[in-house]
């Protein structure tokens, strides 16, 4: 495996590249408090370039124009532009199909942009989908889950206060395409405690019936 940095068309962020490529690619993104060097994505990206996949993490726009604090709601839709140039880029360098993933506001994002334009991936790798603010479960962020096309396979936490696994499974019924969901026992938001087993994540997003 080989992982060097990536600066192109407006993306920058984190190549990683198989010693055995099988042609697919997944682009990652990050959290509203994050960046494409977060543990968690570049454990993602590791299991996933195992497998053969070229994987590209990569730094939203708010994040290229600031080191730290939060994105704005006004830049939202150029944060999904940036991710529509990311998977651009991966498909120069992966031939095959491409998956699209991110954490939390990363994820977000991906999903949103998908229901915009189902021709972005093949799959969505959504980890710890921001159902909603903490407290505050009347401000569901599932507009756009009933335009979805695209299916998504889901990591949650069972102790995330962005969403119970009990309102995530009531919200994913609004998606018309296939759903997976993969709970990560005494998880976090982060998703840092409990016991994250990648595999079965990574064996559903990669199934052979999504990748036809």
């Amino acid at each position: 495996m080989e992982v060097s940095p990536f600066s192109e068309n407006g993306v920058s962020g984190e190549l990683h590249r198989p010693d055995r490529a099988d042609r697919r690619g997944l682009v990652l993104t990050h959290g509203a408090g994050s960046n494409c060097r977060a543990p968690l994505l570049v454990q993602v990206a590791e299991a996933a370039c195992s497998r053969g996949l070229t994987v590209l993490r990569c730094d939203l726009p708010f994040r290229q124009q600031r080191r730290s604090g939060p994105p704005s709601s006004a830049n939202a839709a150029a944060d999904r532009d940036g991710l529509r140039q990311a998977v651009l880029s991966l498909r120069r360098l992966a031939s095959g199909a491409i998956f699209l993933g991110g954490h939390s506001y990363g994820g977000r994002q991906a999903s949103m942009l998908a229901a915009e334009d189902a021709s972005i991936a093949k799959a969505l790798l959504l980890l710890s989908y921001p159902l909603h603010p903490p407290d505050k479960p009347e401000r569901l962020r599932t507009q756009h889950f009933v335009r979805l096309r695209v299916p998504a396979m889901f990591v949650h936490g069972t102790r995330d206060p962005f969403g119970t696994i009990e309102e995530l499974e009531r919200a994913l019924t609004l998606i018309s395409c296939e759903t997976r969901l993969l709970t990560v026992e005494g998880a976090g938001h982060d998703l840092r405690r409990g016991r994250f087993d990648l595999a079965p994540a990574l064996t559903a997003l990669l199934a052979r019936d999504w990748d036809e």
